[in-house]
């Protein structure tokens, strides 16, 4: 038998329309929901159903609005299906989801933390102004090294955020760092440099004061052992000890998505099925990429659920 890992995506697949499906088709999809607007104490269902767009796409929305839409796609097919996972992997904010389908987060719990993980970030992002950028065709330790020339040089603070796989590495840190990083980019032969519309310099430090703030929060939260294996975006590697939650979630804000060496390390364990919750299918793209000989799948609407629930 293949092993199975289930998968939930992070800031960026958010879109109009998430999560409508599920909730028209599952009790489970409208608890999600419901207890969402409930706690947050704005609608939070409108905005994912109708948009607008805009204002979805707001770090403090996008960041909830994910983890509510991966909660309902993964609750929902658990109720309508026996396939169960071998472990979970989350992309950034991704995580919060991927430990509730461990176990080891309560839905409401990690509403909370996600709401205020979304509010961190947004502030810090408005008193430390910064940027990100996608960069395709270029190996990571050559950006990893660009990064380094430019902090070394004076051009500012620059690191890399994501290594997402398949050839995709994001860049983030303060405007003209990440400017001339892109540059630099470009003349060492990266294939094309993608300025990304995002409300601050995320996975860098500059977010280490975001982090430090979630840190108090994670501490007053009742995480439980995870159910699952849990692979963390900050090591790569399976959480062990209850202190891998709480560290792992803190660094993650300011430090690297180890997205690819994730997958890589799954892959490696035998895992040949991927299966992703929530919006869109972003990460089955990357993991298609940074493996061969895999299937992934995804879970966002009442037909792709009807149909692995039933294959």
């Amino acid at each position: 038998m293949s092993k199975v890992a289930f998968i939930f995506p992070g800031q960026g697949s958010q879109k109009v329309g998430m999560g409508k499906s599920l909730y028209e088709n599952f009790p489970e999809a409208q608890e999600a929901f419901n207890v969402a607007n409930e706690t947050l104490g704005f609608d939070l269902k409108t905005l994912c159903f109708e948009g607008p767009e805009e204002m979805l796409r707001e770090t403090e929305n996008a960041q909830v609005a994910l983890y509510v839409t991966s909660v309902a796609a993964v609750a929902s097919f658990r109720a309508n299906s026996t396939l169960k996972a071998d472990a979970v992997a989350g992309h950034s904010v991704g995580e919060y989801a991927a430990l509730y389908a461990a176990g080891a987060l309560g839905f409401a719990d990690g509403l909370k933390l996600v709401c205020k993980r979304g509010e961190l970030m947004r502030d810090v992002g408005k008193t430390h102004p910064g940027t990100m950028a996608a960069i395709l065709g270029l190996e990571p330790s050559v950006a990893k090294e660009i990064c380094k020339v430019v902090r070394q040089e004076g051009g500012g603070l620059v690191a890399v955020a994501n290594y997402n796989g398949g050839g995709q590495i994001v860049i983030s840190g303060e405007v003209e760092a990440v400017l001339k990083a892109g540059e630099m980019a470009k003349t060492q032969g990266a294939k094309r440099v993608i300025p990304l519309n995002v409300s601050g310099p995320f996975h860098s430090p500059l977010m280490v004061t975001a982090g430090d703030a979630l840190f108090a929060e994670l501490m007053k939260t009742n995480f439980r052992k995870p159910q699952l294996p849990v692979v963390s975006n900050v090591t790569a590697n399976y959480v062990e000890v209850m202190d891998d939650i709480t560290g792992g979630l803190t660094r993650q804000v300011s430090g690297s998505v180890r997205w690819e060496e994730s997958v890589q390390r799954l892959v490696e364990d035998g895992f040949t099925r991927f299966i992703e919750f929530g919006s869109g299918e972003v990460l089955s793209g990357l993991v298609r990429r940074i493996a061969k000989d895999v299937t992934t799948q995804s879970v966002q609407d009442a037909d792709s659920l009807h149909k692995l629930a039933q294959a």
